[in-house]
């Protein structure tokens, strides 16, 4: 019971579209109207508003940051992963993506999950959080393709998981890494075809 309650306060803090209320409180408009249709921060860097992108991201983050600290400290004190990790914490971090991903006032059509994750893995344990921050940013300077940068960084989290200490939690992030690549999967075929926008890039 732990476990689904933990689950589904993480979707319900997941699936606040952040993107979509800024930009229309910002009297921008719908951001699903605009290139991709997601409600991510890169879509809304698209509406040509870069505070508005930079406080989505970080506001997707905490989304993904608070669940999963909240499960530790109200299903087990403090924040003692030894106990939680049966259940409540990888709940809460699912939750969370899955909530971004598909939030039910949205009809299930929300973002891609990148930086909500990106707040799962500090609430999870800043050495992962550090990693996937540090994988992330890395690609996205080196290569500018926000898509590659995001994907990386979800398999990076999981890798970095089984290095510090933190191997409880591989099992949950490699399935959202799975599920985020698969939401991928249009960027993906992009790639492949050498059509995928770059970021500050005219396409």
């Amino acid at each position: 019971m732990e476990s689904v309650l933990a689950l589904l306060m993480g979707y319900l803090f997941g699936s606040i579209p952040f993107g979509l209320l800024l930009t229309k409180m910002a009297g921008l408009g719908d951001v699903r109207d605009i290139g991709s249709g997601n409600i991510g921060a890169t879509n809304v860097l698209r509406t040509g508003n870069k505070w508005l992108a930079a406080g989505t991201l970080l506001l997707d983050m905490l989304k993904g940051f608070v669940p999963v600290a909240l499960a530790g400290l109200l299903f087990y004190a403090p924040l003692d992963y030894g106990e939680a990790t049966i259940g409540t914490v990888p709940a809460a971090a699912l939750g969370a993506v899955l909530g971004h991903s598909f939030p039910v006032w949205l009809g299930f059509k929300g973002g891609k999950g990148v930086a909500t994750n990106a707040g799962v893995s500090f609430g999870i344990g800043w050495p992962i959080g550090l990693a996937y921050a540090l994988v992330w940013i890395g690609v996205l300077a080196f290569g500018r393709i926000s898509s590659v940068a995001g994907m990386s960084a979800v398999v990076a989290a999981a890798f970095a998981a089984g290095m510090t200490g933190y191997s409880e939690f591989i099992p949950v992030l490699t399935i959202i890494a799975l599920l985020i690549i698969w939401l991928h999967r249009t960027n993906i075929g992009r790639l492949m075809r050498g059509e995928e926008p770059k970021i500050g890039g005219k396409k």
